[in-house]
């Protein structure tokens, strides 16, 4: 895989009663693998505000970390059948949020990348949604149609 990719993230959230959100997006972020690891680095901006925040992921076979620092900060570890609890610090205020993660999948081509991460979330110890994470990584000279 090289340095320079397109990552896609998507998410889907099912609430109790409720319809299944879900949002994508798609952006150039950087790659590498280091110490049994893969890391993806990338900026993102939120509506109506003008600072960004940095966003790292680092995953292996049983682990994701998702560390957000500037207008959003907090650190996500989702790990399997392990629930960990983290400060999700926005604009708005804080939130305590739980991941309980049932199951994490890598799996890697030549030129892609795919994870699926399903876990359950809770926010300030409250059931919120059972969510899935689907994430490729693909070289940028690809192009994004081929996602």
């Amino acid at each position: 895989m090289t340095k320079e990719i397109f990552l896609s993230l998507k998410g889907l959230q099912i609430e109790q009663n409720e319809e299944a959100g879900e949002m994508e997006t798609i952006t150039p972020a950087d790659y590498y693998w280091r110490g049994g690891s893969h890391y993806v680095i990338y900026e993102e901006m939120m509506e109506g505000f003008t600072e960004s925040t940095r966003n790292m992921i680092k995953f292996s076979d049983t682990c994701l970390e998702v560390f957000k620092k500037g207008l959003i900060n907090v650190h996500m570890v989702f790990e399997e059948n392990k629930k960990n609890i983290t400060s999700y610090v926005t604009p708005y205020g804080n939130i305590m949020i739980g991941l309980d993660t049932e199951s994490i999948l890598v799996e890697e081509k030549e030129n892609q990348i795919k994870v699926q991460v399903a876990y359950t979330l809770e926010a300030n110890y409250q059931y919120l949604a059972d969510c899935k994470i689907e994430m490729e990584l693909h070289p940028r000279e690809e192009g994004i149609g081929l996602m």
